[in-house]
């Protein structure tokens, strides 16, 4: 019989925090990572390959933050950062998949998505952005804690 997520975990301890790391040892581990986001760019040009990488996550999560760090040292023309704004009118009347095909990669390119949860589950609801079907239907229900449409 499978155990369910809270069975699994009923015991386990929680995992103490890390060590805050030092300013150089940081800053060092960073440039590591750096370097090979660059021999990752240089990877997906040569081989034509398309990326998609979807940040989501909460207001404040970090999204922004590691997307900065990600394309601080990255080619724009390699790296492209997609953050899509309230849908129009007819972006409404679409599939929601078709607002991010427009933005899918060429050969050779990396997209980065910033996809934020409150868009979705707050903002959209509360401006009328979406319907209330589509709101109910909405996968994460977390929301409805934080954000009451006000009548």
């Amino acid at each position: 019989m499978a155990k369910t997520k809270k069975q699994l975990l009923d015991g386990v301890p929680d995992a103490a925090p890390l060590p805050k790391m030092k300013r150089k040892a940081f800053e060092k581990e960073l440039a590591r990572l750096q370097v090979g986001l660059v021999r990752l760019q240089t990877w997906a040009v040569a081989e034509g390959v398309r990326i998609i990488v979807v940040f989501e996550g909460r207001d404040t999560a970090g999204k922004g933050g590691v997307i900065s760090r990600i394309t601080q040292r990255t080619s724009p023309r390699v790296f492209r950062h997609v953050a899509l704004p309230a849908p129009s009118d007819r972006e409404k009347s679409q599939l929601y998949i078709q607002r991010y095909i427009a933005h899918f990669p060429a050969a050779g390119e990396i997209i980065l998505f910033d996809r934020s949860w409150y868009n979705r589950a707050g903002v959209e609801h509360v401006m009328g952005f979406c319907t209330e079907e589509q709101y109910r239907r909405f996968p994460m229900h977390w929301p409805n804690r934080y954000f009451r449409r006000c009548s």
